[in-house]
């Protein structure tokens, strides 16, 4: 990825110089006492503050034998005789020495058992991101590159820090009445909005091979919603869950063999259809609109919900689909990130490349909201490439073979 790559070596680069940092402090520490205690009066003990240099060892780099060798080097400072400077008559209490041995004793005990605790917490931590990252890819997996002529790029920013999956869905399917593609917006954002975003997707996949007719397709996702909703109205959720509320927006696209398309849209931002152009960035043009529907989930469909049926497209055209979390994206100031124009710039002149538009406009997004975003954001850039075949013409046989005929 373009951007994440280098924001990725910055965030690299400072965890490098933070651990090193970490690393050298219980040291530091153990040398500031003993400097502390050879140039302080006598009458003062700063020895016992050497039993701290274990726990702080344990809260930075948490490696059993630095612990164990910081809490070795403490426990010898401790027990050490007084130096020329500090004579023994000047010692009043004999077993200020014992006591703090002891305390030193105690302290790397502790942070050696509690750092063992810690050790397992995030070696299960680190399994359950796994298996959260296998199921998350399961939900919405990755776009494969190319279909039917078709090649795809799909991008997603959840809003939730640590979620790849919040309340935004999308998915292309080659199907035996064109390519197939949704995308949608659930209710809210992050991970509670992770279960419908698995019943639409889940619906969708199945229907997309199923029904001949688009519209049968948005008749099966918006029962498969309904039985969703009621089924977490009915006990999964408390009783005072705005279940009644949650809608999804939702856009269907097919895309034919000779690159009509059409499309049903239920509350959903529409696509943007980039131009190649041989000198100077692409023209983002948004796709004429239709009549919109209401989103899934708060009236019943029409008898015949309306679609809409654009010009063909042509080889290099370029169709962006998004959700509304890309044009209400906000910076410090208040101002509304520049959707058409950041597709633009990332197209750049030449063959457009539908993962070069994705990456482009998530890294200016990025750039605009400084990492803080407010929804969550999907993409999806199809470019249409298929090439239509002239009629087939009969070759003519050789003289031997026609002589046979």
């Amino acid at each position: 990825m373009i951007g994440a790559s280098a924001v990725g070596g910055a965030f690299a680069r400072g965890a490098h110089r933070l651990r090193v940092v970490t690393r050298v402090a219980p040291c530091l520490w153990v040398l500031g006492v003993i400097c502390w205690e050879l140039l302080t009066p006598h009458d003062t003990e700063v020895v016992p503050l050497l039993a701290a240099a274990p726990a702080i060892a344990c809260a930075s780099s948490g490696r059993r034998g630095y612990i164990l060798l910081l809490g070795g080097a403490s426990l010898l400072c401790a027990l050490a005789p007084p130096t020329p400077l500090e004579p023994d008559g000047d010692v009043e209490e004999p077993h200020a020495g014992l006591v703090t041995c002891c305390a030193i004793f105690a302290v790397v005990v502790a942070t050696y058992l509690g750092n063992g605790r810690r050790l397992r917490l995030i070696r299960e931590l680190e399994q359950l991101r796994a298996v959260a990252a296998a199921a998350q890819d399961v939900v919405l997996r990755p776009l494969p590159a190319r279909l039917e002529g078709i090649e795809l790029a799909g991008g997603h920013l959840s809003a939730s820090r640590g979620a790849v999956v919040g309340g935004d869905l999308y998915e292309a399917l080659a199907t035996p009445y064109g390519v197939r593609v949704i995308i949608g917006d659930v209710r809210g954002h992050g991970l509670p909005a992770i279960g419908t975003v698995a019943a639409v997707l889940g619906s969708f996949r199945e229907a997309a091979h199923e029904e001949p007719r688009l519209t049968g397709v948005l008749r099966r996702l918006d029962r498969a919603l309904e039985r969703h909703l009621r089924a977490r109205a009915s006990g999964e959720c408390p009783p005072d869950s705005p279940v009644d509320e949650e809608f999804v927006t939702v856009l269907l696209l097919e895309v034919g063999p000779d690159g009509e398309v059409t499309a049903l849209n239920c509350g959903h931002p529409w696509p943007y259809r980039l131009h190649e152009q041989p000198v100077g960035p692409a023209i983002a043009r948004q796709t004429d609109p239709g009549e919109v529907l209401p989103p899934l989930g708060l009236f019943p469909l029409p008898a015949e919900p309306p679609a809409a049926h654009w010009s063909a497209l042509g080889a290099g055209d370029t169709l962006v689909l998004h959700t509304d979390g890309a044009e209400d994206a906000r910076d410090a100031h208040g101002t509304f990130f520049p959707l058409r124009r950041a597709l633009s710039e990332a197209a750049g002149p030449g063959p457009l490349v539908p993962t070069a538009v994705v990456e482009g406009v998530r890294s200016a997004l990025l750039s605009h909201t400084g990492g803080r975003l407010a929804d969550d954001v999907a993409l999806v850039a199809l470019r249409y490439d298929r090439c239509p075949l002239s009629a087939p013409t009969a070759l003519p046989l050789p003289a031997a073979d026609a002589g046979r005929n």
